[in-house]
């Protein structure tokens, strides 16, 4: 069953996508709930999957990455599935989604150089032809989820 969201819950959620680690009480101040209301309406949304967890952000260059990247794939007859299972040992690729077009997937990758990432197209290619674009800076990075206002 799909669970509307009220403009308490949504309060919440502005919140926690900006801050996942604010505490229910200045969540509570924000948007007019207690603090216990706040955290059961949290653990509400977590039970009906609405919220699937929470993340830390690390960046790539500080990690040791030079590099971002987006490949793309289109995948050789038979190529895909295994593919599908290599890719979840791959410790570069950041994000990996199967996509409609010409291409079967994309793929957010970091690399420490250029040779990595040379490495890295060749191993790819027993799977496939890809395209690769090189980031160069980010624009919109983890927008929050919006209230539809339509």
């Amino acid at each position: 069953m799909k669970q509307k969201i009220d403009n308490f819950n949504w309060g919440i959620l502005q919140s926690l996508q900006k801050n996942a680690r604010e505490s229910f009480a200045n969540i509570g101040r924000k948007i007019g709930l207690t603090p216990p209301a706040v955290a059961e309406r949290i653990k509400k949304m977590e039970d009906l999957g609405i919220i699937t967890g929470y993340h830390t952000i690390v960046s790539h260059t500080h990690a040791g990455y030079q590099l971002k990247a987006m490949i793309t794939l289109r995948a050789f007859m038979g190529k895909l599935k295994p593919f599908l299972e290599a890719v979840k040992t791959y410790e570069e690729v950041v994000n990996c989604y199967r996509i409609t077009g010409n291409e079967n997937i994309i793929m957010e990758v970091v690399f420490k150089d250029q040779f990595h990432l040379e490495k890295f197209i060749d191993m790819l290619i027993q799977y496939g032809e890809t395209r690769t674009h090189i980031i160069l800076s980010e624009v919109v990075s983890n927008a929050p989820i919006k209230k539809k206002t339509f």
